[in-house]
């Protein structure tokens, strides 16, 4: 019977809150007509609504889409398209990926590679999985000072690995879970530039940050970058049933279509299931409709007034905000479990990881209830700060 105030949205998906009837009724009505059919060979109006909503709300030369599972298979199904792409090409050396550290794009098996193979959550697999080039991660904060060299190393490595790179991947202005660190808008730019240099398909992975999450529908508009192939999910269905996309131009799907296969060779058994792309088109209409662009304008003036006192503390090494990411970075890795649970005692949910308090809610989140988040993640800083922080941080 416990209630707890969620800063997680369910993983940063849950946007409208739960239980919203418009998300409700959409999916008993398609339950009523039909819960699933096979999507190969065989098309429904769920998904043709989903995609005419998808291609609206994104850049135009986005007009091909591929239904998957999950965010995680959304990335493993980009960067197959990146070397089907090559294949149609003529080109069967390139199966490598360029990224940067700190990134975190899934938990599948190819996905896990792009992760930081020093640092990153999946070092536990290393050697299951083919090694990817890795720049450091971007230096130039978000709204900081932009400076040349912070590209350099991406430049050099892309130059220097041509001939064996498929593309490139990033997560657009906001890494995820790798670090929740928020980048200048500016090395995408060069990065586009970079990649039509060498004739690279450019990768965004907008599973997290899509759907208004950084102050913008999409984290790329930050940068007025468009990629050549976008990822999108979580909040694709307002958090009520799981779902992502690829999007991709039109050449892109053309040339894997002229590769030997035919074309594209991935088939997820409950692709574009009709239930969940019903859901994804209501939660699509009701962000359009709702103020989301003021609620979470909100929700950042108020997160960078609360948790700014976190920066004066010893326990913490920064603080930082950008539209509904609100982040305390610690000096040291957190005791992830007796955090959970002194959160709990608070009630509230957030759950932190490594060296990092985060809170992404709802859209729908009241001034009171996000109080409350900012005010516990403060709190248990200046606790952890004021007593050798012995019950919160994993090595003290």
């Amino acid at each position: 019977g416990r209630e707890l105030i969620d800063g997680m949205a369910s993983w940063w998906c849950a946007i409208h809150g739960y239980g919203h009837p418009r998300l409700h009724q959409a999916m008993t009505a398609q339950i009523e007509r039909m819960s699933h059919v096979m999507f190969g060979g065989v098309a429904h109006e769920p998904a043709a609504r989903l995609a005419e909503a998808l291609v609206e709300i994104t850049p135009p030369p986005l007009q091909a889409i591929f239904f998957a599972d999950s965010g995680s298979v959304a990335v493993e199904a980009a960067l197959k398209m990146a070397v089907q792409y090559q294949r149609g090409r003529g080109d069967t050396a390139r199966c490598r990926f360029a990224t940067v550290r700190g990134g975190y794009y899934g938990d599948t098996g190819l996905v896990m590679s792009l992760s930081d193979p020093v640092g990153g959550m999946h070092t536990m697999f290393a050697g299951m999985t083919p090694p990817q080039l890795h720049a450091p991660r971007p230096a130039c904060r978000f709204g900081g000072q932009w400076e040349d060299a912070d590209f350099a190393d991406m430049e050099r490595l892309v130059a220097r690995h041509t001939r064996e790179l498929a593309g490139v991947i990033i997560e657009p202005i906001a890494q995820g879970a790798g670090g929740m660190w928020f980048y200048h808008p500016q090395y995408l730019k060069n990065l586009r530039r970079l990649c039509d240099r060498y004739d690279l398909p450019l990768i965004f992975d907008e599973v997290a940050t899509g759907f208004g999450r950084t102050g913008r529908l999409f984290a790329l508009q930050h940068a007025d970058v468009t990629p050549d192939i976008l990822c999108v999910g979580k909040a694709l269905t307002g958090g009520m049933i799981n779902l992502a996309a690829v999007m991709t131009t039109e050449s892109v799907a053309q040339t894997i279509n002229d590769s030997p296969a035919g074309v594209f060779m991935h088939g997820p058994t409950f692709m574009a299931n009709p239930l969940a792309c019903a859901a994804a088109a209501a939660s699509i209409e009701l962000l359009l409709e709702g103020d989301w662009r003021r609620r979470v304008g909100e929700i950042e003036m108020m997160m960078r007034e609360m948790l700014e006192p976190a920066r004066e503390l010893p326990a913490v090494r920064d603080a930082r905000v950008l539209g509904a990411i609100g982040v305390i970075e610690t000096a040291a890795s957190v005791n992830q479990s007796a955090l959970c649970r002194a959160f709990v005692e608070r009630g509230v949910w957030i759950r932190p990881f490594n060296r990092y308090l985060y809170i992404m809610p709802p859209y729908i989140i009241s001034a009171d209830e996000l109080a409350a988040l900012c005010e516990a993640m403060v709190g248990q800083m200046a606790a952890a700060s004021a007593t050798g922080r012995e019950r919160v941080f994993a090595s003290a």
